[in-house]
């Protein structure tokens, strides 16, 4: 599975570029690049289950791998969510999964850079290939806005 990566550097702490990375409303509007009305439920807490679904209800089910606040966030794919129901055992889905998105938070030149690894699969690539840059653009005027 190739493994694409991103990154960018946010003239804001750590601290508030993760906050406002993972915590509502501003994952909403930042991850509105991939589709308005994404969401979460669950929890950010190593060990946990989280979900990821768009305004139609269908999205990802996975698993935080490892989370250390403000420095590393490591996200476990584990399988679809549609029609209400996890599909972790599919043979669509054990063709990816596990697959994983890592984000990184160093300090530098004053403010935050932020690197993005993930896996790609299932003819996603040129996808995340267009929208992450947006995606993290977005990111970058909603911390240092608050600044």
């Amino acid at each position: 599975m190739p493994a694409q990566h991103f990154d960018i550097l946010i003239q804001a702490p750590r601290e508030q570029v993760w906050t406002t990375m993972l915590q509502s409303p501003t994952y909403e509007q930042w991850t509105s690049v991939f589709c308005e009305g994404s969401r979460f439920e669950g929890s950010w807490d190593a060990g946990q289950t989280i979900r990821f679904f768009g305004p139609d209800g269908n999205g990802m089910v996975s698993e935080i791998a490892e989370h250390r606040p403000a420095e590393f966030v490591s996200i476990r794919h584990l399988g679809f969510i549609a029609n209400g129901q996890d599909d972790t055992t599919s043979d669509a889905v054990r063709a990816w999964a596990p697959c994983f998105e890592n984000y990184s938070f160093s300090d530098e030149s004053g403010g935050t850079r932020l690197r993005v690894a993930l896996d790609a699969f299932g003819g996603y690539e040129d996808m995340m290939a267009r929208l992450w840059p947006p995606a993290l653009d977005k990111l970058k005027r909603l911390c240092e806005d608050t600044n």
